[in-house]
């Protein structure tokens, strides 16, 4: 079992409320810093943060839109989205706030820590790693990976797996090809695993109730990808 917490921090004046979930036992725990899909901080981020820390992870899901809150507004929601792609500098930073969260926790082990990402979450947490940051492990779950600094791959110094459906619209086979020449040509220790017939958000059991083509949630894609993250974190040392 874990204790969860609600954490309010500030970036750049907003208030982000993330989740934070821990072993119940004392001791020195591996850390994992979750980031959600587009629509914001929901049940399904919690989630994983919450299973995490059933497996033995201090781990804190973030808020990168402000408030605790989901975008009721697709529109809204693309626009962000959009300006953030954009603007790999403010993507990070707000990865990093988070993980600074995370760091700050006392049960954590700063040697080992990992960040996840769903959707526009794993975009996140590629960037982070682009960025610099002191990582182990990276894993997007149907995260983009378009990025407008493919040149910052040579900053990459945690291993990196993505887990991508091959019918996903969002991420096509273009995309895909682009970000394993970035990967080769920073020298960076990846892998790409691709889920036949698997579209977006094959993670989110609530996907699939937006009605969007190209969206749906898949049970054995999701728990393929979540054993795969597992074993991937062991290789590590996670």
């Amino acid at each position: 079992m874990a204790t969860t917490s609600e954490i309010s921090y500030l970036v750049d004046g907003v208030t982000m409320i993330g989740h934070l979930a821990v072993p119940d036992a004392p001791g020195s725990y591996p850390a994992v810093l979750v980031n959600h899909e587009g629509p914001g901080i929901d049940d399904h981020a919690k989630g994983r943060a919450n299973r995490l820390a059933d497996l033995g992870y201090v781990a804190f899901a973030l808020d990168y839109h402000g408030g605790g809150q989901r975008l009721a507004d697709r529109g809204e929601m693309m626009a962000r989205l959009g300006a953030l792609m954009g603007d790999p500098e403010r993507t990070r930073a707000l990865g990093r706030a988070g993980l600074d969260v995370l760091l700050a926790q006392p049960q954590i082990d700063p040697s080992r820590v990992a960040s996840i990402g769903y959707c526009f979450g794993g975009t996140m947490a590629l960037e982070l790693a682009r960025g610099g940051a002191n990582l182990l492990a990276v894993v997007g779950f149907h995260s983009g990976l378009a990025t407008a600094r493919p040149q910052d791959a040579t900053n990459i110094t945690a291993k990196v797996l993505v887990c991508i459906g091959s019918e996903d619209p969002m991420i096509p086979a273009a995309q895909r090809g682009d970000f394993e020449a970035e990967m080769r040509a920073g020298n960076v220790d990846w892998r790409m695993n691709i889920y036949g017939g698997a579209v977006h958000s094959f993670t989110n059991p609530n996907a699939s109730a937006a009605g969007i083509p190209g969206i749906a949630y898949d049970k054995l894609t999701d728990e393929r990808s979540w054993r795969a993250m597992l074993d991937f974190f062991t290789e590590v040392g996670m």
